[in-house]
């Protein structure tokens, strides 16, 4: 079958024409602006006609260094029509990074999207020997004067308008040409123990991908529209960008974090990919609310929240008929009640939102479906080209991560680690053989590195990162994302990083919602002078230690958060303590605050 990625836009463009293809803000602007399928033809056409006049040839390596934008878009697929590969960079790297991806992977050229991440490759450049082009996509960026090594998106696709018919029958003859063993794309893991690597996805892990999440999705369609705001580095959200492209969808591209509040308020998509953080914040909010209600408000919204339990989790979850009374409830209660939740979000015309990345509690997933907002677990890795399991359509269960893929392959090996086998499978990684060789069993099934069980469904249910799974020095093993998930229920904290390895027990260092601290303050009548002092405050204190002690409710002795410390500022990317995907790099927190850790074992 032909490559699915090499003619999507193409194809799309005969069947959609002048339709919204994709939606998003120019820079310093409000306004949406709207790109047709036909536009957008156009102008991979012209790039793609753009990288062959520059010398762009199969299987050479463009990297792209940009927050989400179009142009991210419009470059992925002109390198599919030249057979090169487009390998993303998160915009939020380190030059080092940025330097050691470049050379990683022999980029000829890497795209660049702000005056910071340029500066960044011109300082690294002298010192990448494959690189031979800077594109800027932002006509602002200022380029010394001289630099011949630079040059701006516009005058690329400008290029691709003065094309010769040769460059353009030479472009369609690349494109015919595309074998599903072309390498598609690099997939960079964010690298929470070391170096990143590079995991090799060719066009048949897509061509599959797409084909079975058309199979297991089958409540999508061309009149979905998506919000595109993870960053399109990550396989996640360009997989499910990809697909929804290729399901004809309309794709709101969010290019700045700061605003997906209100993109999401603006857009209303019916679906968008999101990570476990998004519903924990939303779940806080709206808790928060709660929490404040008294009388009739808080009976009506109670009320809602129970009827919508047992229509949708008993009912619609498993494919039963809704009885007519308990269905006209709960159509009462959703009009009145529960689709102000949806709305406050700004998912009140929801279809289905995907979440993968990270364990989200059955709590919050449950309170969402009873407010009747669909939200999909699945379970996937880069190496996977994202999803391996999850909900399906009928019968999901609540807790677990889903049911296996059609023809992928799921098994447990020592250990109970998951095991994956199936066309999504990476190839390996680039220029890593001893790593590649490690990744996969000797009969060919590859390591994901965490560890699960199936339950009586089928479903699978994951239950600790194997890396980061630690052991006290009483011997008791840890599963801490178990434990961090269930924290971050609390509206009152923000992040947490369970501590305890060859430790008598465990502690945790908690960033706390500062926002949401200050009032309760404010509520209490606690003076603070700043969030140092607050954190220090001993009723602030013993406030986090009662909801701890609730929110371990059911936890074994061993396994339950004995101290913590509170922390006056975030955990971020620049200080290296998060991965670009927001993983917690546990090394670096070890590292960083161990006088912190030492002081509550004292």
């Amino acid at each position: 079958m032909p490559n699915v990625l090499t003619n999507l836009i193409q194809r799309q463009t005969l069947g959609y024409g002048g339709r919204e293809a994709l939606r998003y803000r120019k820079a310093g602007s409000s306004e949406w602006t709207v790109m047709s399928w036909n536009q957008l033809q156009g102008l991979v056409d012209n790039l793609a006609c753009g990288l062959e006049t520059i010398g762009v040839g199969p299987q050479d390596m463009i990297n792209i260094f940009s927050a989400n934008c179009p142009e991210i878009l419009i470059s992925d697929f002109a390198c599919y029509r030249n057979r090169a590969i487009p390998v993303s960079i998160y915009a939020t790297s380190s030059a080092e990074q940025v330097e050691f991806i470049i050379k990683d992977s022999g980029a000829v050229m890497i795209m660049v999207g702000s005056q910071e991440q340029y500066d960044a490759v011109r300082a690294v450049a002298p010192r990448c020997h494959t690189l031979k082009t800077i594109v800027t996509y932002d006509e602002d960026i200022v380029i010394p004067e001289g630099d011949s090594l630079t040059m701006r998106f516009s005058a690329m696709l400008k290029l691709g308008e003065a094309a010769t018919t040769e460059c353009r029958e030479e472009v369609a003859a690349r494109a015919a040409a595309a074998t599903a063993d072309d390498i598609a794309t690099l997939i960079y893991t964010s690298g929470t123990t070391g170096e990143p690597k590079g995991a090799i996805l060719p066009h048949s892990c897509f061509n599959a991908a797409m084909e079975i999440h058309h199979e297991r999705l089958t409540t999508l369609s061309d009149e979905d529209t998506s919000l595109c705001f993870l960053p399109l580095s990550h396989i996640f959200e360009k997989a499910w960008t990809y697909f929804c492209l290729d399901s004809g969808m309309r794709v709101a591209i969010n290019g700045n974090p700061k605003e997906i509040q209100s993109a999401i308020r603006e857009v209303r998509p019916t679906c968008m990919c999101s990570v476990p953080r998004f519903w924990e914040k939303a779940y806080t909010a709206v808790q928060e609310k709660i929490s404040s209600m008294k009388g009739f408000r808080l009976f009506m919204i109670r009320r809602a929240l129970a009827v919508g339990r047992r229509r949708n989790l008993d009912y619609v979850r498993l494919g039963r008929k809704v009885p007519a009374l308990l269905e006209a409830r709960y159509q009462f209660y959703y009009k009145r009640v529960l689709s102000t939740v949806a709305r406050a979000i700004g998912v009140d015309r929801g279809n289905i939102y995907p979440t993968a990345g990270a364990p989200l509690s059955a709590n919050i997933v449950e309170f969402f479906h009873a407010c009747g907002i669909n939200i999909v677990i699945g379970y996937g890795l880069s190496e996977t080209t994202a999803t391996v399991t999850c909900f399906p359509q009928i019968g999901y269960e609540i807790g677990t991560v889903g049911t296996v893929m059609p023809r992928v392959e799921v098994r447990l090996g020592d250990e109970n680690e998951i095991l994956v086998k199936g066309p999504t499978v990476m190839r390996g990684y680039y220029n890593r053989p001893e790593e590649t060789a490690h990744a996969f069993t000797a009969d060919g099934w590859f390591r994901t590195g965490d560890a699960g069980r199936f339950d009586e469904s089928g479903a699978l249910i994951l239950t600790e990162r194997l890396k980061d799974l630690f052991k006290t020095s009483n011997g008791k093993y840890i599963a801490p994302q178990a434990i961090e998930s269930r924290l971050g229920e609390d509206r009152y904290i923000e992040q947490v990083a369970v501590i305890g390895d060859q430790r008598k027990y465990v502690t945790a260092i908690i960033i706390p919602a500062f926002e949401a601290l200050k009032e309760y303050a404010r509520r209490k009548k606690i003076a603070f002078k700043n969030v140092d002092e607050l954190i220090q405050n001993s009723e602030i204190k013993k406030m986090i230690a009662e909801r701890i002690e609730k929110l371990q409710a059911g936890l074994a002795g061993f396994e339950k958060i004995k101290k913590f410390t509170l922390l006056p500022h975030e955990f971020s990317i620049e200080s290296g303590e998060l991965t670009n995907t927001l993983k917690l790099r546990r090394p670096v927190i070890n590292s960083l605050y161990s006088n912190e850790i030492e002081a509550m074992y004292c």
